[in-house]
Order: C-alpha cells, then sequence, then structure tokens
C-alpha cells in the first residue's frame, strides 16, 4: 500500500480539509531517508532518462547543465495555469531552471535552455515553498522538477517543520526517469506531465531525444499507478490524480491521435488531459531550419485535435483556452 492524501470535514470555505501524502511519510520518517538516498544518489547521477552518471554531489553535470544545487528562475503566484489548479489565489509555482530535453521550439528557452536563475540551497527552496503557502496559494507547482528530484525532496522535510501543508504538484516534461518516480511516490499528490511527441525520429529531431517517447510512456503509467485519475474537491480545486498537457503542433507531428489514443486505452479513459493551442516559433525555429513548424497552429488543426482526443474514449477535457489562436 502506498501512503494517499486524505480529506477530513472542516468548516472553512469548501467542506473538507486536505492533507497531502508526504505529510504521512514524514511522520515516519521515511521522507528524511528518501532525501538522503536521493542526495547520495547524486554522485553518479540516473535521474533523469540520459543515466548521465555525472558526479554531481562534486559540481559536475552533464546535458542538463545541473550540479549539486537546484536553480531556480521565480517564484510566485501562477494565475495562467488549469482553473482546477490556479483556484481564486493561484498556484504556487516554482520554475526550476535548465532542462535534460533539447525542445528546439521551447517558448522558455531563457529558463530551460539558457538557464536563467540563481542556485538555491535546500533551506531557500523550502522558504520559497512556505512564502508561496503564505501567500494563501493553493498548491506547491514545481514546473521542470524531472533533474532535480533529490534537490526537492531535500527541501521538503525542511519545509514540513515549517508548517508546509499544500499538495504537491510535479509539472514535467513528460521525461523521467524510473528513478526519480520511485522516490517521489508517496510524495507528490498531482502529476502533471506533458506528452509531447509520439514518434522516436520526431522526438529525435524537435526534442534531441529519440527515447521521449518510451520514456513519456513508461512515466505517465507510473504516475498514474501511483496517484490514479485527477480527483477535485467541492470548490473545483485538484487535490490528488494525473492531468496531462499536450501541446497541439503545426501539421500534426506530434502525433497527437496515437497519444490521445494511448492515454484513454492504456492509462485511464478518465485521464483529464489540458489541450493545449499556445504553440509558437520560439528559439531555435525562429532562427532556420525547421520550416514546417514556424507558424502558429490553425484553427482547424485545434479541432482535429480535440476530436480525436473524444474519438479515443477521453472525455475530461480542460475546456479553458488560455490563449487565441
Amino acid at each position: 500500500m502506498h501512503p494517499t492524501s486524505s480529506l477530513h470535514s472542516d468548516s472553512r470555505k469548501g467542506s473538507t480539509r486536505f492533507e497531502p501524502a508526504y505529510l504521512a511519510l514524514h511522520r515516519r520518517g521515511e521522507l528524511r531517508r528518501r532525501a538522503s538516498a536521493a542526495t547520495e544518489g547524486l554522485e553518479c547521477c540516473v535521474f533523469c532518462p540520459r543515466r548521465c552518471g555525472a558526479d554531481r554531489l562534486a559540481g559536475k553535470a552533464a546535458t542538463c547543465h545541473t550540479g549539486r544545487y537546484a536553480r531556480v528562475a521565480s517564484s510566485f503566484a501562477h494565475f495562467g495555469e488549469e482553473d482546477c489548479l490556479r483556484g481564486w489565489n493561484g498556484s504556487g509555482t516554482i520554475f526550476l531552471s535548465l532542462c535534460s530535453l533539447r525542445c528546439v521550439f521551447c517558448m522558455n528557452y531563457d529558463i530551460s535552455q539558457q538557464g536563467g536563475g540563481a542556485e538555491v540551497s535546500p533551506e531557500q527552496l523550502a522558504r520559497m515553498m512556505l512564502a508561496l503557502q503564505a501567500q494563501g496559494c493553493h498548491n506547491i507547482n514545481l514546473v521542470s522538477p524531472e533533474h532535480v528530484a533529490p534537490q526537492i525532496l531535500e527541501a521538503l522535510p525542511i519545509a514540513v517543520d515549517g508548517g508546509l501543508r499544500l499538495p504537491i504538484i510535479y509539472n514535467t516534461s513528460g521525461y523521467d526517469a524510473p528513478e526519480s518516480l520511485r522516490l517521489m511516490d508517496g510524495v507528490v499528490d498531482i502529476y502533471m506531465p506533458d506528452f509531447k511527441i509520439w514518434e522516436p525520429a520526431t522526438a529525435l529531431k524537435y526534442l534531441m531525444a529519440a527515447g521521449y517517447p518510451e520514456a513519456a510512456r513508461r512515466a505517465i503509467l507510473e504516475m498514474h499507478r501511483q496517484v490514479g485519475d485527477l480527483k477535485l474537491d467541492e470548490d473545483g480545486l485538484a487535490r490528488r490524480g494525473l492531468l496531462v498537457r499536450h501541446l497541439v503542433m503545426p501539421g500534426g507531428i506530434a502525433g497527437t491521435r496515437d497519444i490521445m489514443e494511448f492515454l484513454a486505452r492504456e492509462v485511464s479513459p478518465h485521464t483529464y488531459v489540458n489541450i493545449m493551442d499556445q504553440y509558437h516559433p520560439a528559439w531555435k525555429v525562429t532562427s532556420g531550419g525547421y520550416h514546417e513548424i514556424d507558424r502558429p497552429i490553425t484553427e482547424q488543426e485545434y479541432r482535429e485535435a480535440t476530436t480525436a482526443a473524444r474519438l479515443a474514449g477521453l472525455r475530461r477535457l480542460d475546456d479553458r483556452r488560455r490563449y487565441r489562436i
């Protein structure tokens, strides 16, 4: 049995009081044990599917360009996330810098590729979480955490000792290693992976990672095993479960139909999916060589993507389109 989040009656706004899963791990000392094991694992890093073996404890790094400590680009109450995450006080978002992928179209390339931000200690990261809670945010939303799972686990017991009680959102590219997800079992309440691209050759061209589709499939199945379908409380806030994001790409190059069929048939027909329409040319696409995706998507391409999801049997589609085509 894995730890699960629980809901208790409460007279405050919303009739339930939430307890995140990681508190049970913390009470029996398991959270600190995992943090210690994860930190030791940095000596020969396998925390992303590239399994580079870099000695990050000694400050060395490979593709992710991240050594002993995580880098943070920003920390704030985010009101641009899905309604079930942002609520009325915002999602407590911590943008972690750098990435193990090399997406040529990355719209946050200044953070993911250029490493904007500063290194933070575990204590500093914990204080960021507590500050977001103090602002009234509904959750702690860790963006691009895949390559810094050990550093997150190192900070979390410090934050819990300081009073952290919010659900943790693990907001990933989908390029997650089994080793990281095992460490996060019973820690994360809401997994929010992307599923970017279906075909290995396409992933190699646009993400510089031919193994991305296999890694994403494996990761999403494991995430769902841990937390199940997305559950909302009486106020419509997400409390536990899986939410998958998929960015519609020009010309259907992402393989949307195959991705939707995988989610419906192999994960769950009740998977909550946000089919996103905000693609626009960025990063290396704008400098040439990727003419086939050097344009926004069309209204027709977006409609085809949502139709593919419904034909696959998915019905829980996020209905708030945040950007106009």
